[in-house]
């Protein structure tokens, strides 16, 4: 059993093996990149306009754990992802450093939606480009065939998939998106 990033392929950088045969793939949620800022920086710095205006602010970046290549930031644009290199203030390799840079007013950064959702229903952190949210990741849950499946394995898929599967806390709903309209 695995939780991982979809077996789809999602960017430049973010590959997910697909699975082999007989093993399930099941879609627990989407996971958005959304641009963020904290009111303390956007009351600094102001808001960029576009992705172009991301080149005048101070933004923060993600070395892939394994790689430790920065990851490009993803765009929704025109039905399509475009993967684009941003020059970075800071760099990291941890989620949680990241949002707090981000938090602190340090710094402009792309979260994954887990993360951000929550920091922006606290008024935290305020969602920019918000019209270039993506949503073509998804945390997955890998698991072999339900065919002698023991019985304990069987429960925790079905604690994962009731705990967190469509679970609505962890992503931005469109209206809450457009509230921000940046």
């Amino acid at each position: 059993m695995l939780v991982g990033n979809g077996p789809q392929r999602v960017g430049a950088q973010r590959q997910a093996q697909r699975p082999g045969d007989g093993v399930i793939a099941r879609l627990l949620l989407p996971l958005q990149l959304v641009v963020c800022a904290a009111p303390s920086y956007i009351a600094r710095h102001g808001a960029p306009q576009s992705i172009d205006a991301l080149a005048q602010h101070r933004c923060s970046g993600f070395r892939h754990p394994g790689t430790g290549k920065p990851m490009p930031w993803e765009f929704a644009v025109g039905g399509e992802t475009l993967a684009r290199d941003v020059a970075s203030v800071v760099m990291t390799n941890d989620v949680e450093l990241e949002a707090n840079a981000v938090v602190a007013g340090q710094c402009i950064d792309q979260l994954v939606g887990v993360t951000a959702a929550p920091l922006v229903r606290a008024g935290r952190l305020v969602p920019l480009l918000t019209a270039h949210v993506t949503h073509h990741l998804g945390l997955y849950l890998y698991y072999g065939s339900r065919v002698a499946q023991p019985a304990r394995v069987r429960a925790f898929i079905d604690l994962v998939v009731e705990r967190v599967a469509g679970n609505a806390e962890w992503v931005l709903s469109v209206q809450e998106l457009r509230r921000f309209g940046r």
